[in-house]
């Protein structure tokens, strides 16, 4: 190892690079590993979760295009290199950094797709730097997507099969710029029909809109509330929607909204598509005021009036009002409880080593077997199938190693990992089966056509309305989705336990 030598390093605070935002302790485990000569190992890594958020039925994969596009531009500029050497990286690894390109293979679950606990989401096989450097950019980007997508699509009401038109509004409550970017892009995957975020639409395009009209400030701003009105009438004639709560929705809003539509009728007389579109209110008892508004603008003949609730909305509180109480807005605007996932604001997926390649193209599985049998491993280069019943229902998914074949017809012999869930062992007949971890990269290079929003938003609904059982839809105690390992995984899985812990699972 060659003497260290390192200049003092200098911040910068508009710098960035998103290969350095990773955990520090994944260059010490990859520096030391490089100068013990393990520089050409390839190892396997397995990212995959534990618990649904909210302890629900099902959760959804998102994050594998901004993953896949990070991969594929991940490389160190000097000022990482400086910064690496007076962090005390040795001299050698710090050089092999600067010419380093990402040339692994990637499998994950196709963007959208629904997913369980303990089913590999994503599957890693590379070069020993390439392969621990990503972990902390990885998870971040897994998590917190599939996260706000799974949030989304039940406060969207499309995991009930009752979707419902949702504007996602949630950035200025999000953690960070990021967030509320990431964060816009996954909740229209999960079914938003917008987004109040500029920079989402002008990243991802016009699938994931930028949606939105005035706020109190803009009424305060006028002499009166029909002035503000007025004027945001005259500006925008074809897109007119008013918010009513500013001063009184219905002692001051709803009369001005109602003379502002027949000012409207009254100025273009021969377009009845420049009326007023909506009206929002964003505080109060939402349910009583739905109900007086509605009344009132249909007695007045303002029918074509839709009307939008916002303000500190969930999917329980939108579900209680169109249930319960009949309050059915024609749209909602959400913001911090979706973006934050405020219920359960954490997804909780790991990273972990399941195999190293050997030289003759052999794979030596890898297990953390912990004290707990929840978090002991899966080990090996694995591979995650789902079985279809006749019904096309997902009715269970498996975990294999990656040689093992399977096609529909089979009837395959599965031992279950949920203890709770009976009978754990089970015949799986297959009418059909689907390779779940699809390649996205290999040696580093696109391996799959990335489908737009549209298909990704389709690909979705068309799970939870078609191939999702109806137990593990249920908002309640919903049905768990049965996961199995094959006879040869869990039989690995029990002897290298019992090898290396001294117990049995």
């Amino acid at each position: 190892m060659n003497e260290i030598k390192a200049e003092p390093y200098i911040p910068d605070e508009d710098y960035d690079n998103p290969a350095m935002s990773t955990d520090f302790y994944e260059f010490t485990m990859a520096n030391a590993l490089f100068l013990k000569g393990f520089k050409d190992s390839v190892l396997v890594f397995d990212m995959f979760f534990r618990r649904n958020p909210d302890d629900q039925g099902y959760s959804i994969s998102c994050g594998q295009r901004k993953l896949v596009r990070f991969l594929q531009d991940y490389h160190f500029t000097d000022r990482d290199i400086a910064w690496l050497r007076c962090k005390g990286m040795s001299e050698e690894f710090c050089e092999y950094l600067r010419d380093y390109r990402w040339k692994g293979d990637i499998y994950m679950l196709k963007e959208g797709t629904v997913c369980y606990p303990q089913v590999p989401m994503v599957r890693v096989e590379c070069d020993m730097v390439g392969a621990i450097l990503i972990e902390t950019y990885l998870l971040q980007t897994m998590n917190f997507h599939s996260l706000i997508a799974t949030k989304a699509t039940k406060v969207t009401g499309i995991n009930v099969r009752s979707s419902r038109n949702v504007m996602e509004f949630g950035t200025r409550r999000a953690h960070g710029e990021s967030a509320g970017i990431d964060g816009a892009y996954a909740a229209v995957m999960g079914g938003c029909i917008g987004t109040a975020n500029c920079l989402a639409e002008m990243r991802y395009g016009p699938s994931v809109k930028a949606v939105g009209t005035v706020a109190h400030s803009f009424i305060e701003f006028f002499p009166d509330e029909y002035e503000a009105f007025k004027a945001y009438a005259d500006i925008y004639p074809d897109n007119v929607s008013l918010l009513l709560d500013t001063y009184s929705t219905f002692e001051s809003g709803l009369p001005n909204l109602i003379k502002i539509d027949d000012y409207m009728a009254e100025k273009y007389p021969d377009d009845p598509g420049r009326r007023v579109k909506s009206a929002r209110i964003d505080s109060g008892n939402l349910t009583d005021s739905y109900s007086r508004l509605r009344e009132v603008l249909d007695k007045a003949g303002k029918q074509h009036i839709k009307l939008v609730a916002s303000g500190s909305l969930d999917e329980g509180m939108i579900n209680d009002m169109e249930l319960r109480d009949g309050a059915s807005f024609d749209s909602y605007g959400v913001g911090e409880k979706l973006i934050t996932s405020s219920s359960d604001p954490v997804f909780g997926g790991v990273y972990k080593l399941v195999a190293v390649k050997e030289s003759d193209g052999s794979y030596t599985p890898k297990m953390k077997c912990s004290d707990s049998e929840s978090k002991a491993i899966i080990p090996g280069k694995l591979m995650a199938w789902r079985v279809f019943d006749e019904e096309g229902k997902g009715q269970c998914d498996i975990i294999s190693m990656d040689d093992e074949k399977f096609k529909a017809g089979d009837e395959i012999e599965v031992i279950g990992i949920d203890p709770e869930v009976a009978p754990r062992d089970r015949l799986i007949r297959a009418f059909n089966i689907e390779k779940l971890l699809v390649p996205h990269l290999i040696h580093g290079k696109l391996a799959i056509d990335l489908p737009d929003m549209e298909t990704k938003k389709a690909y979705v609904r068309d799970q939870l309305e078609n191939s999702v059982p109806q137990g593990e839809l249920l908002p309640g105690k919903p049905q768990k989705h049965y996961v199995g390992l094959t006879v040869r995984v869990a039989d690995m899985r029990t002897e290298m336990y019992a090898r290396l812990h001294g117990g049995k699972i």
